[in-house]
């Protein structure tokens, strides 16, 4: 019994054990930062507008916010819209259900969002806190029988390994965008905001590139690592590469979600003119 308490082993029914810290304050916190994530998300999604920003200037260069990147139309009528000319498609289409509102962000935010739901590093948060599958058997007396994992619970978690392309096809856009915000007019400087949009795709790089999936798209299916030849020697050091960011996927993770909302936070508040944006160019 005396051991059984001191490894905080449980007592019989839901969230009874012997354990006296307050192990529920980690995954309370990170449970309400990504909640904190989804409700700012899904609010500037529905937005529509300042989500650009070039201070006037119509020419090639801009601050765009990578929650509506790559854009596909755009309603040129809306406030801080970027002009047509960076739409891929043109104007927003008439075609277009009622249904779906008018902002260019709600057509691309699934792609990102499918990689970071399904990432095996937010599963084992919500999880082991929230779904109790399976809980840590230290902290709640719930029972654990015939544990099944993503066979049954929430199996559609499975498509990560595909969601992975899209996630570095973002990569790939957002680092356009970055380069892009080193211009003003088709003048090349640089401002606060052009930091921050390039800050964003190497946090994101780093978030996607540790990837469990990715990590075993690049070193999988090999039975020896320590013998190596060559072209797969090349393999190997991409492999070790990868399992040195995947080892601080967490950090990756949580960076990279907080500083894409703030990089929107910045686009949409210099759009508004609310923050002066300092740069080489002057205002």
């Amino acid at each position: 019994m005396k051991n059984e308490q001191a490894m905080g082993a449980n007592e019989s029914g839901l969230f009874q054990t012997h354990r006296s810290d307050t192990w529920w304050l980690e995954p309370f916190l990170t449970g309400l930062g990504f909640l904190s994530f989804v409700i700012y998300t899904t609010w500037a999604m529905f937005q529509g507008d300042y989500y650009w920003f070039s201070a006037g200037h119509e020419g090639f260069g801009g601050y765009l916010s990578p929650f509506y990147s790559p854009l596909l139309f755009i309603e040129e009528s809306a406030a801080g819209s970027a002009p047509l000319l960076h739409a891929w498609f043109g104007s927003w289409p008439e075609w277009m259900p009622n249904l779906i509102p008018v902002t260019p962000a709600i057509l691309i935010l699934a792609g990102p969002l499918s990689f970071r739901l399904t990432c095996y590093y937010y599963r084992k948060f919500y999880y082991r806190s929230y779904f109790l599958s399976p809980p840590a058997c230290a902290v709640t007396g719930v029972p654990q029988k015939d544990y099944k994992g993503e066979t049954v619970l929430l199996v559609v978690q499975n498509l990560h390994r595909f969601t992975l392309y899209i996630a570095i096809g973002f990569v790939a856009v957002l680092s356009y965008d970055a380069f892009l915000s080193f211009f003003r007019n088709g003048k090349i400087g640089v401002g606060v905001g052009s930091i921050i949009l390039l800050l964003n795709p190497i946090f994101l790089a780093g978030y996607t590139f540790g990837c469990h999936a990715f990590r075993h798209l690049s070193g999988g299916r090999h039975d020896c690592f320590t013998c190596p030849k060559g072209k797969e020697k090349v393999r190997f050091k991409i492999w070790q590469s990868v399992s040195w960011l995947n080892g601080r996927h967490m950090f990756w993770a949580w960076i990279s979600m907080v500083w894409v909302a703030l990089t929107d936070i910045y686009v949409r508040l210099v759009s508004k003119g609310i923050w002066t944006d300092f740069s080489t160019w002057g205002n």
